[in-house]
């Protein structure tokens, strides 16, 4: 199986290799347009700022060709932010694949940590890519901006307020959620990616 990651101006690109090399599938790490689009899935991670990242996808003409891709692409973190119509990050314009925009957390509570970060659970699945799960699951969160219940929620999590932990849309899947960092629950989602 052909598996590309979108290389680009962000971080944990690596640990996304990693987690897949543990599966036994050898990821293509690549910008190469022509590779990308005929690659049978395409993971687009990402940890960074939305701003400068778009900037960098108009630029070398990516933002384009993600929302042309055909086949299973998986967005993450920021990957999955990024599918979206717009951020409050930087008041950002974004790819517009999900017709949601992206929001930041605003603590209510003492308690409310901004970030959000470390493991929380998901549940209210909606989506082949939890296909085996039928109870909450704990899954590892890094985060200070969120993605609305929306149309295309594809699981759910609560912190501050409920959001969308997952999106899927045609062949869009997204996880706010680091899939490559919640261990075996990470493990069986990522499977779930790959028999797409």
């Amino acid at each position: 199986m052909d598996v590309a990651i979108v290389k680009y101006n962000a971080g944990n690109i690596r640990s996304v290799d990693y987690a897949l090399r543990r599966l036994g599938v050898e990821a293509n790490i690549t910008d190469d347009k022509s590779r990308l689009m005929s690659a049978d899935k395409v993971i687009f991670p990402g940890v960074g700022e939305a701003g400068t990242t778009m900037e960098y996808l108009r630029a070398n003409g990516l933002d384009m060709l993600i929302k042309d891709l055909k086949q299973p692409v998986l967005g993450i973190c920021l990957g999955m932010q990024l599918m979206c119509v717009s951020s409050e990050e930087g008041n950002t314009d974004c790819l517009g694949i999900f017709d949601v925009p992206v929001k930041r957390f605003v603590a209510t509570r003492h308690e409310d940590k901004v970030p959000h970060m470390g493991w929380n659970t998901i549940g209210q699945y909606n989506s082949d890519l939890f296909k085996g799960f039928d109870a909450d699951e704990f899954v590892y969160f890094v985060h200070s901006y969120y993605v609305p219940s929306c149309d295309n929620t594809a699981a759910t999590t609560d912190y501050i307020q409920p959001f969308s932990a997952a999106l899927h849309k045609d062949n869009f899947y997204a996880t706010q959620f680091h899939p490559e960092k919640s261990g075996s629950t990470g493990e069986h989602i990522l499977k779930n990616f790959l028999k797409l």
